[in-house]
């Protein structure tokens, strides 16, 4: 089996490297990979000429712009990136009778409420990057190729810059600190995604009638100020000094802080149709959150 995976260097495309090599012969890129086969997600049209020249079974997309608030004043890239480009790669998907998993955000809803979003529950992006991830999602569908959609939230992995890391430099700096609280979801690590989706691509090739669109994330909820306050907490209790205490983390509401892009206040996702129809446990956010830290901590 021949899997296309895009977007390598990505946090999630760095740990399906290793979830996917087990599974058949992956090729891996990036916009920056050296040679003739293009994974440059800002001319999608060269996309097709690779797609085609690798001839996969299984396309994996996980390059994405997730940069939320510059695409406030980059729409037209992050349209292209996020939607006109997975539209082309799911057009030839559909032409080779390939697969195509592709990751997608709790964005697309409007974040009202306090219930979980399922994947029947009515869309309603507040920002660009939800709109053309949105866009995305529905190019995908049309195209009439056989897909995974996973909806996630609040991505994080040892590897590269993470909301994790930016509360340990700033606690080593600050005896206190102000971290939004009515922000509610479940921090999903690209390890636990990367994992779900090997186990569902082995399902898939069994049961093809599992395609369609999941929501994929941890156990659990918690807001920004709760995860940060677990995050100190484990990092003072395996020895190391920081002026913030889980104590003098303090609450506030998402007024406090002006950004570009509107946030989500509910980023709750119901999984349980993932969990049924893969027979998956999901682990709780804490678990997978430690674990990084654990390793980020070692370095």
């Amino acid at each position: 089996m021949r899997i296309l995976l895009l977007g390598k260097n990505g946090q999630v495309g760095w740990e399906l490297q290793r979830s996917l090599a087990p599974l058949g012969d992956v090729v891996a890129l990036d916009f920056d990979t050296p040679g003739e086969l293009s994974a440059d997600f800002t001319h999608p049209e060269r996309l097709a000429a690779t797609v085609r020249r690798v001839a996969p079974q299984w396309i994996v997309n996980a390059a994405a712009h997730t940069a939320v608030d510059k695409a406030e004043s980059e729409p037209d890239l992050a349209r292209t990136i996020n939607a006109q480009a997975p539209g082309v790669i799911a057009r030839e998907a559909a032409a080779l009778g390939a697969w195509l998993v592709h990751y997608s955000t709790d964005y697309v809803f409007d974040g009202s409420g306090a219930a979980p979003w399922t994947e029947e529950s009515p869309t309603g992006p507040q920002n660009v990057y939800g709109q053309t991830k949105l866009e995305g999602e529905q190019a995908i569908r049309s195209s009439g190729c056989r897909h995974l959609i996973l909806r996630t939230s609040w991505v994080y992995a040892a590897r590269g810059a993470n909301f994790a890391r930016t509360m340990l430099r700033l606690a080593a700096e600050r005896d206190a600190l102000d971290v939004v609280d009515d922000q509610i979801g479940a921090p999903s690590g690209a390890e636990l995604l990367a994992d779900i989706t090997a186990h569902a691509l082995r399902s898939l090739q069994r049961r093809p009638e599992l395609g369609g669109t999941y929501h994929a994330a941890a156990a659990g909820e918690t807001s920004w100020c709760g995860y940060a306050r677990h995050v100190i907490g484990f990092a003072r209790d395996a020895g190391h000094a920081l002026k913030t205490t889980p104590e003098t983390v303090r609450p506030v509401p998402t007024s406090a802080f002006a950004t570009p892009a509107r946030r989500p206040a509910n980023s709750r996702l119901d999984t349980s149709r993932l969990r049924a129809a893969f027979g998956l446990t999901l682990p709780a956010w804490q678990a997978g959150v430690d674990r990084m830290l654990a390793e980020v901590l070692a370095r």
